[in-house]
Order: structure tokens, then sequence, then C-alpha cells
């Protein structure tokens, strides 16, 4: 006893969609890959500076920027010789 047509058009549709989808894998696509619209801005925003030749500041160069004064709460009161309760 065979299989039926029904029975063995499914098995065969089964093997050729895997075989297809097998190949596909094989071919990359021309597609470029997509860059969504918030990267382009900043692409282009990096281009023109490198176009106008100024370069962005850094924010870790701290060596060329004056210190930091200390907040008030921090800093020692005026005409005392230490930090208050010390004798």
């Amino acid at each position: 006893m065979g299989l039926s047509m029904n029975r063995k058009k499914k098995i065969n549709d089964t093997l050729k969609s895997k075989a297809k989808k097998a190949n596909a894998k094989l071919h990359s696509s021309n597609k470029p890959k997509y860059i969504s619209k918030a990267e382009r801005a900043k692409l282009e925003l990096d281009a023109g500076v490198a176009e106008a030749g100024v370069e962005a500041p850094l924010p870790d160069s701290e060596s060329e920027s004056e210190p930091v004064p200390a907040p008030p709460h921090l800093t020692m009161p005026s005409g005392s010789s230490g930090w208050p309760g010390q004798a």
C-alpha cells in the first residue's frame, strides 16, 4: 500500500520549502544595511564637524579647564582651625 497523493505532495512541498530556505541563506542580499534616521543625523553631524575642521571638546579633558571649587557645605569655615567638633 503506497502513500496517498496528498501525503506525497505535502512531504515534497515541505522538502522543497526547506531546500529553498537553505539555498536563500547562502546568497547575500544586495540591499544596503538599514540605518535609522537618528543614526543618519548623527553621522551627518560628525561629517559636518570633520569638514569644518573643528573638533568637538571631549568631556574627559578636565586638565585644560579651571579647577572646580568645592561646594560651600564641604569647605572649612573661615577663622577656624579645623572642622567643627575637632579640638
